[in-house]
C-alpha cells in the first residue's frame, strides 16, 4: 500500500465535509490520481462515499459505521476509501446518484457506492445502518456489505465486472448519449403541458404537490404555473401556486424568527422540516415569491422575500461579499435545536404573558409540541383575527405583539449553539443568489443589488481568471480549487446578466457574455446537440453526463439555454440562438414526454417558440417611476435592457462588448424628445417609443397579453399578511 493510501488525508482538504471525517480511523482519500491509482495498481475496489457537510445521515452513518474501528479495518485491508463533497464534485454526484435512482427507485445521501478500479459502480445505496436493521425494512448492514464485496471480489470477480459494465453501459446510455436525428422542440403549447402536469400531482388540501411527504418546495414548478396564468388566463395555475407559496411560508420549512428556508419538510403537512439550510433554496424561492407579489400584490409575498434576503446576508455572507454554502441541520449533534421551543422556552425570553399567548396560540407552541422532546417547530396555526379575538385584542394590536415577540426571540436564539456553516463559496450557487437578489433589487430595493454586485466582485476576483477565460468551481480560505462545471458557468452568466438588468451596468452584461462564450466553447458538443456537464477537456470519468432535469437546482442546460437567448440580441457573432435551439431540438421529445421533470428546458423551449419579450430603456438610468412601476407588474421571461441615451453615448458600452456596431436590441431605440424613453419589444417587433412603461406594457396586451397588474387577479383572505391587508 502507498504511503498516500495508508493514511487518511482528508486533513488536507479545506471542504468542511471532507475535514469532518479526517480523524476517522478509516484512511479516507479524496477523489484524485493518487487514490485511483493506488486502486489500479494494487488491484482494490473503491468505497466511495458522497456526501455535505450539512448532512445529517452523513452525519449518523458516520458515528455509526465510520469511527467504528471494525468497520475501518475492513474498508482499509479492502477498499481504496474515497470521501467526495458532492458540493465541490457535483459530476461525480451526478453519476453515481443517477445509477441509485436506475437500479433502486431512489437516492439521497449519504450516498454509498462500491466500484471497480476504474470507477465502474457494481452495487449502490444511500445510508447503511452498521448492522442489519430488520425494523427499517431488512435494511443490509453496512459491515456485512463490506465484507461480502471483499470477499466476492477474490472469489466471483466475473460476475462484480459484468454488472459493473451493464450498470457503466446504463450510465452512458441515461447521461451521455443524444438522439441520432434532433427533433423540433415543443412550441408555447409546452408552458401549459408543464402547467396540467404540475396540477394532476397538486396536493390541493395541505399545498405543493405530492400526497404525502416529504415535501420540495419546487420553484420551477411554482413559477411555471404562474406564466401559465398569466398566458391562459385559467384561475387553477394561480391557484395551486398559491396554495404551495403559502403553505411554505406557513409552514415548518420557513424559520418564522430568523428568515430563510430549511431544505423541506418531512411530511405532508409541511409542519417539520429537514433543518439544513441551503444556499441554493434561499436563493431560487425567493424568486417566485417575488414574481407571486408582483403578479398578486401581496405585501406578505415580498416580506418572505426581503426576510430570506436578510438572512443569507447576516448568516451565509463572507465579509468581503460571496455568499457561503450551507447550515447545518444539527446544533450541538442534535437536529434542529437551535429552532424549536418549548412554551416555558417563550415564557421565560418574553416576559409578558399576553405577548407569550398570543405567539404561542399563533406558532402552535404547546406542552406536547409537534417535534421531538415536546418541543415545537413554529408554524402559523391559528388565524391572527382568531387569535386577537381570543385575547380581547384588535388585529392590530395582535401584530404589534407578534413582531415585537418575534425581535425578542430572535435575541435570545441568539445564545444558543449554533448550527455549523460550510465556508465554501461556490461559483455556481452564488450566482443563482446574485440572480435572486438582482430580480429582487426592482421589487424591494436598490440595496439588493448592492449586495449581488459585491458577491459577483467577490466570485470575479477569486473564481474568475480573465487571462484564460476559465472559472473555478470553490474558494475557501484562500484557496481555489476545481474547474467549473456548466452549473457554475451558466448560473453565474445568468446572475450577471439579471444584475446588469437591475442596474444597468454595461460590465455586468460584458461578464456574462464572456462567461457565455467560454460556456458555449468548454461544454457544447455540435456533433451530439447537446451541452454536457463536464468541459470536454476535463477529467475523463465512465461517462461524461447532462444535466437536463431540474432538481434540488434548477438543469444547468436549461438554464443555460434560457440565457443564451436571451444574450443573443447582445452577440450577434456569437450564435447564441442557434447553439440554444439546437440544444432544445436535441431534446425534444425528452421535453414533450417528461415536461415536469425539465421545467427549465420546457420554459426556454417555450421562450424560443414565443420569441422571446425585450423592455428596452433609453436612458442615463433607469428612472425611479420606471422602477416602480416594473415592481409592480409582472411580465415573466421578459429582458429589460437599460441603454444610454444616444448613439454617441452608446459607443464606449459597444467598445465594453467589443462590437463594432450597435446589436439588434439597442438599434435605434434613442431617447426621444429628451426624455426617458421605453420601448417594449416581441419578436422583431416594438411599441412605439413611449415615456411611461405603462403605455409601452399595453402593447403586450394586443397578442395576448403578457402583461398582468395586480388589481387584474382576484384574491381570498386567506394569505399570512399579518398586516391584514
Amino acid at each position: 500500500m502507498s504511503d498516500a493510501t495508508g493514511r487518511n488525508r482528508l486533513g488536507d482538504e479545506q471542504s468542511p465535509y471532507l475535514r469532518q471525517h479526517a480523524d476517522n480511523p478509516v484512511n479516507w482519500q479524496p477523489w484524485d490520481e493518487a487514490a485511483l491509482e493506488t486502486a489500479r495498481e494494487e488491484d482494490k475496489p473503491i468505497f466511495l462515499s458522497v456526501g455535505y457537510s450539512a448532512c445529517h445521515w452523513c452525519h449518523v452513518m458516520a458515528d455509526e459505521s465510520f469511527e467504528d474501528e471494525e468497520v475501518a479495518r475492513v474498508l482499509n485491508e479492502s477498499f481504496v476509501p474515497v470521501k467526495v463533497d458532492r458540493e465541490e464534485r457535483p459530476d461525480l454526484d451526478r453519476i453515481y446518484q443517477t445509477i441509485c435512482q436506475l437500479v433502486s427507485g431512489g437516492g439521497g445521501w449519504p450516498l454509498s457506492v462500491w466500484l471497480t478500479p476504474e470507477g465502474k459502480p457494481f452495487y449502490v445505496g444511500t445510508y447503511f445502518p452498521k448492522e442489519e436493521r430488520r425494523d427499517r425494512g431488512n435494511v443490509p448492514g453496512f459491515l456485512d456489505l463490506c465484507r461480502s464485496f471483499a470477499d466476492a471480489w477474490e472469489t466471483d470477480r466475473e460476475e462484480i465486472e459484468n454488472r459493473a459494465q451493464q450498470w457503466t453501459d446504463a450510465l452512458k446510455d441515461q447521461l451521455e448519449e443524444t438522439p441520432d436525428e434532433a427533433g423540433e422542440a415543443p412550441g408555447t403549447e409546452v408552458l401549459g403541458e408543464v402547467a396540467k402536469a404540475a396540477l394532476r400531482g397538486a396536493d390541493r388540501e395541505y399545498g405543493g404537490f405530492g400526497s404525502g411527504g416529504p415535501k420540495f418546495p419546487q420553484p420551477g414548478r411554482i413559477e411555471a404555473l404562474l406564466r401559465s396564468y398569466v398566458h391562459s388566463d385559467e384561475e387553477e395555475p394561480l391557484d395551486v401556486a398559491m396554495e404551495a407559496l403559502d403553505a411554505m411560508a406557513g409552514g415548518g420549512m420557513y424559520d418564522h424568527v430568523g428568515g430563510g428556508f430549511h431544505r423541506y419538510a418531512t411530511d405532508r403537512q409541511w409542519t417539520v422540516p429537514h433543518f439544513e439550510k441551503m444556499l441554493y433554496d434561499n436563493a431560487e424561492i425567493p424568486r417566485v415569491y417575488l414574481a407571486a407579489h408582483r403578479l398578486t400584490g401581496r405585501e406578505d409575498y415580498a416580506d418572505v422575500a426581503r426576510e430570506t434576503f436578510d438572512f443569507v446576508a447576516r448568516e451565509l455572507r463572507h465579509p468581503d461579499g460571496g455568499f457561503y454554502s450551507t447550515l447545518d441541520a444539527q446544533s450541538g449533534g442534535e437536529e434542529g435545536t437551535f429552532y424549536v421551543w418549548t412554551p416555558e422556552q417563550v415564557r421565560e425570553a418574553l416576559d409578558d404573558e399576553t405577548r407569550a399567548d398570543v405567539f404561542c396560540d399563533y406558532y402552535g407552541v404547546s406542552s406536547g409540541g409537534n417535534f421531538e422532546n415536546g418541543t415545537t417547530v413554529l408554524t402559523v396555526s391559528t388565524p391572527i383575527d382568531e387569535v386577537a379575538e381570543e385575547h380581547g385584542l384588535t388585529t392590530d394590536e395582535a401584530v404589534d405583539h407578534l413582531d415585537s415577540a418575534r425581535e425578542t426571540l430572535f435575541e435570545a436564539r441568539e445564545s444558543r449553539t449554533r448550527p455549523p456553516r460550510d465556508e465554501k463559496v461556490l461559483a455556481g450557487w452564488n450566482g443563482l443568489m446574485i440572480s435572486s437578489l438582482a430580480q429582487g433589487s426592482l421589487v424591494l430595493g436598490e440595496e439588493y443589488a448592492e449586495r449581488a454586485a459585491d458577491a459577483l466582485g467577490f466570485v470575479r476576483e477569486h473564481l474568475w481568471d480573465s487571462d484564460r477565460e476559465r472559472l473555478s468551481r470553490r474558494f475557501k480560505d484562500g484557496d481555489v480549487k476545481g474547474d467549473g462545471y456548466l452549473e457554475d458557468y451558466a448560473f453565474l452568466a445568468r446572475g450577471a446578466f439579471d444584475l446588469y438588468q437591475a442596474t444597468g451596468d454595461v460590465d455586468h452584461l460584458a461578464f456574462a457574455v464572456d462567461l457565455s462564450r467560454t460556456l458555449v466553447d468548454l461544454f457544447y458538443e455540435e456533433s451530439a446537440g447537446t451541452l454536457y456537464f463536464t468541459p470536454a477537456d476535463g477529467e475523463a470519468l465512465v461517462t461524461r453526463p447532462q444535466e437536463l432535469q431540474d432538481q434540488s437546482t434548477p438543469s444547468s442546460v436549461g438554464v443555460a439555454a434560457s440565457l443564451l437567448l436571451d444574450l443573443d440580441s447582445f452577440a450577434p457573432d456569437a450564435d447564441f440562438a442557434a447553439v440554444a435551439g439546437s440544444v432544445l431540438d436535441t431534446h425534444a421529445d425528452r421535453i414533450r414526454g417528461r415536461p415536469l421533470e425539465h421545467v427549465s428546458l420546457a420554459l426556454a423551449s417555450e421562450k424560443r417558440a414565443r420569441g422571446g419579450s425585450e423592455i428596452v430603456v433609453a436612458a442615463d438610468a433607469l428612472p425611479e417611476s420606471f422602477r416602480e412601476t416594473l415592481a409592480a407588474r409582472y411580465v415573466p421571461g421578459s429582458v429589460l435592457s437599460v441603454r444610454p441615451p444616444t448613439e454617441e453615448e452608446l459607443a464606449p458600452w459597444l467598445d465594453t462588448l467589443g462590437l463594432s456596431e450597435a446589436p439588434p436590441v439597442w438599434k435605434g431605440r434613442e431617447m426621444r424628445d429628451g426624455d426617458p424613453t421605453v420601448y417594449a419589444c416581441e419578436g422583431r417587433a416594438c411599441s412605439p417609443p413611449a415615456h411611461s412603461v405603462d403605455e409601452a406594457l399595453s402593447w403586450f396586451g394586443g397578442d395576448g397579453g403578457l402583461d398582468v397588474e395586480p388589481s387584474d387577479v382576484d384574491l381570498d383572505e386567506s394569505g399570512l399578511d399579518l398586516d391584514g391587508e
